[in-house]
Formats: structure tokens, sequence, C-alpha cells
């Protein structure tokens, strides 16, 4: 059976024995149910791609009775990466995962590819295929060595995980529809065999904007989601309502006692805010509290990792110029307090979405639920978190 789009194959779908309660853009985002996360504004398309350069493609693979998985690229710009590479950092809350690249962006403090992600099994076969991408790119002829930046999540619960059937056309496929503008969420790209809290999980991704007195800049965040714990919505225990949280059954002394909260959260920070490497991971830990928000405490098993970068042009790293200094321009340490907050706004408004505009799906023998939607809303209503 050929590989299916999720997006535009709903109708398939149903025949490959998926439940699908409703379409992702049927689904609200936190922000279409009157959902206020924070105090600051959010970005014109409350996405990481307000962040100016910012891109994202992403390949959903369906097939079968089995396979759900898919791969999600970011770009920080839509320029030779590896030529003009930008400042990153990578913060780890928990690490529990398989992330790669990770030293390198530590030591050097750069980023020069795209940020992949995709499943557990899949990061090496990901990997290297970002790698055959970027050293034949035009212009990178002599390039004798490449850092790929690849994070994951266990979908193995949905997904086939040991087929490990991502491949090679499938990464560069992310890579090449990467695009500006709307993101999609939910059951796509690497989310598309996820499980968040008990529900189905997936991508998301949410911005803000700081006011012009603040500096001005944006902060934008996307989210792989695929842990547990008990869920959290803007303060009301939406998790514990529904009755639906880890340790519920221990609790009422019932249950085999397993840990159902493990698994894992890659999250993504895009500012345009100009930063070094120090800050950009001083940013990076502040997506953590943002996860903790929603009702994670990074369990045992959880891999829980930020990835941070800035698109600022003036900090770009270009290897071209041979000059023995560079001249970089960084916000104070003053001025990183309202961009921290934007962080924590951001990346846990993303988780939201995440699980909002994700969907029912069958895969691999198991059915995961979406976030029930109206039971969703009775408990925000009455907790006073919407009218």
């Amino acid at each position: 059976m050929h590989k299916v789009v999720l997006a535009t194959a709903l109708t398939l779908l149903s025949a490959l024995g998926i439940a699908q309660n409703q379409t992702s853009n049927e689904r609200p985002r936190a922000a279409d149910l009157g959902i206020n996360v924070g105090v600051l504004p959010r970005g014109p398309l409350n996405a990481i791609t307000d962040v100016d350069g910012v891109l994202v493609g992403q390949t959903t693979i369906i097939r079968g009775d089995n396979i759900r998985t898919g791969v999600t690229a970011i770009l920080p710009h839509a320029g030779n990466l590896y030529r003009e590479k930008v400042p990153g950092a990578v913060f780890v809350g928990n690490g529990y995962g398989k992330m790669t690249g990770s030293t390198q962006v530590e030591e050097l403090g750069e980023i020069e590819g795209p940020v992949l992600l995709t499943n557990t099994t899949s990061v090496s076969q990901v990997a290297d295929a970002l790698t055959t991408y970027m050293i034949g790119l035009p212009g990178n002829e002599d390039v004798l060595s490449f850092n790929p930046v690849v994070g994951e999540t266990n979908d193995g619960y949905l997904n086939d995980i040991r087929g490990r059937h991502v491949s090679p056309d499938d990464v560069f496929a992310a890579i090449k529809s990467a695009k500006g503008g709307p993101v999609a969420e939910g059951a796509v790209g690497a989310g598309t065999g996820t499980v968040a809290f008990g529900w189905k999980g997936g991508i998301g991704t949410a911005s803000r904007r700081l006011p012009a007195n603040l500096g001005g800049y944006t902060v934008g965040v996307l989210v792989q989601t695929n842990f547990g714990g008990v869920l959290t919505i803007a303060g009301a225990p939406v998790g514990q309502e529904l009755g639906q949280y880890y340790l519920r059954e221990e609790l009422q002394k019932a249950g085999n006692g397993r840990d159902r909260a493990d698994g894992s959260c890659m999250i993504v920070v895009a500012t345009d805010a100009p930063m070094d490497s120090r800050n950009l991971k001083r940013l990076a830990a502040r997506a953590i509290l943002g996860l903790a928000r929603t009702g994670s405490a990074s369990s045992n098993g959880s891999g829980d990792y930020a990835i941070a970068f800035s698109t600022a042009s003036q900090n770009r790293i270009r290897t071209a110029d041979k000059a023995l200094t560079r001249h970089t321009e960084t916000v104070t340490n003053d001025t990183m307090s309202p961009l921290f907050e934007a962080t924590i706004e951001a990346t846990e408004e993303a988780i939201y979405n995440s699980m909002l505009k994700a969907t029912t799906t069958t895969g691999n023998g198991h059915t995961v639920k979406a976030l029930p939607i109206e039971e969703t809303k009775g408990v925000l209503k009455k907790y006073g978190v919407i009218r």
C-alpha cells in the first residue's frame, strides 16, 4: 500500500482502520477555546514561523494497520545552513533520549543544519539522510564533517517502531517542503504516532511577541509530545477531572503500579532576539518550566530536550569569513527575563495545541483517543479558565 499523507487523505484513512473523530482542522487550538496562557501577546500565526525566516516541513507516514510515524523539519533560515550557521544551544531536562548532535552544539554553540524530529529507532537513519542532504547541497562540495541534530520520541505504541520505516526520501521531503506560514499540528509528521497524558499527542506550536519597550522580539516554540503525568491546562486539573492521570490506579490502591508517565518531549525554541549560545541555553532551560506547567514531572523514562537557536542575521557564523575575530550582538542578561516568560508561555501553549489538534488514532493494534473537547471545555469552565 502506498504512503498516505494524513492532511489530504481523510477518506482513505478510514479504510486503513484509523478512527477519526474530527479532522485536525475542525479541532480547536487553545486560543480558539479562549484559553489565555500567560500575559504576553501571541504572534500573528501563534507559531514558530512567526520568527522571521523559520521554516517548517513535515512528512506524515501512514501505511497499513501498523505504521504511524513521520519526520518534522525545522529550518532556522532558507539559506545554506552549513555556510551560514546559527547560534544554538541544547538543554536537557531528563536525558532518557537518543538525540544526536548535542555535544557539538554544546561545545561550539552552533547549529549547522535543519533540526529534525522523528521516532526513536529511526534517529540514525534520519541523521544519515540529513547528512546526505547537506553535503549534497550546491556549495558544500568540500564539506568533510557535518553535525546532524536529530531528536526523537518513542511512538512504538501506535507504530511498528522496530520496522524503522522512515526512508531518506521521507527526510528529503520534509526538508524540501519546509515553508513559513501556518504549521500543521496534531497527528502529523513526527507526532503521527505519539501519546501525551494518555490521549493522542503530536506536533504543536505557539509564539509570543514582546512589546516594543521590551525589544519587540518574537519567541516561537514547536513541540513533539509523547509523555505522561497529570494534565493541567492553564491551572485546571483536566486529567484528574477526566479520570486519566499518572498514579491514579496506585493512589486508589488498584492496578499493577506500572509507570505510565514515561515518554519524551522534544521542544524547539526559535527567537529573532540576538543571542549567544550561553543565553540561548538559558532560554532553552525555561522551556522545561513550560513543560512542567502542563503536568509533566519529567519521569525516569522521559527524554525531555529543548533546542534553542537565534535567527538574528548579524550573529550568523559564516564559514567564508576567515577573520581571526568575529563581532556579534547579544541582548543583555537583564533583557532576558521577558524572553524567559515568552518561552515558558509559548511552550505551555504549544503542548496544549499538540493535544487539542490531535485526532483519535488506531495503529499497531492499539487505539489512542483524542482529548475530548466538550468534556475538557466543561472542566475549563468549572475552574474559570474559559467562560
